[in-house]
């Protein structure tokens, strides 16, 4: 299995107990939907299947796992810290006419006072909020994505309407 055939769900966060169990923090936004009987695990630049003998997803993006052979705690703590992977072929196919906010990557914005800012080249994503990276006049201008910004989102066009905060785009653009 090589990486390029798989996608990243998160990584080992910590050992709990001595038995071998860790916590996985899912990056995926919808864990619930995975897959998780054999996951990967990127040890060395290499992908490690390990099989799920059990697993219990919380509510924080994080979900307590026994692999088969990860008897020990020993055993465990060579998991901490490394990426989970699982095959594309597992990956969950959305809806057609779902729209995620990373969806809006590429789209053009129009700010209400500034007109057009240029493309969407990035969208990060933060424990409270996503936000929008925008080249304007040779500089990187960053905008949350949320409610209160957004005016508009014309999906056939690929445009994005938004209001920024007085003073947003002064501070990307000022010398």
């Amino acid at each position: 299995m090589k990486i390029e055939d798989c996608f990243y769900i998160g990584y080992v966060t910590k050992t709990k107990g001595l038995k071998g169990e860790v916590q996985i923090f899912f990056e995926y936004e919808e864990p619930e939907d995975l897959k998780l009987e054999t996951v990967y695990a990127e040890i060395n630049g290499k992908l490690i299947p390990y099989f799920v003998s059990s697993s219990k997803l919380q509510n924080n993006q994080t979900g307590n796992f026994y692999f088969d052979d990860v008897d020990h705690i020993d055993k465990a703590e060579k998991l901490v810290r490394k990426k989970i992977y699982l095959p594309n072929s597992e990956k969950p196919v959305r809806d057609e006419d779902e729209f995620l906010i990373t969806d809006l990557k590429g789209f053009i914005v129009h700010d209400k006072h500034f007109g057009e800012l240029g493309e969407i080249i990035e969208i990060h994503e933060y424990p409270q909020q996503f936000v929008a990276v925008v080249p304007y006049k040779f500089r990187e201008v960053m905008f949350p994505l949320n409610d209160d910004l957004i005016e508009e989102i014309d999906q056939e066009n690929g445009i994005l309407k938004v209001n920024l905060p007085e003073g947003l785009v002064d501070l990307y653009t000022q010398e």
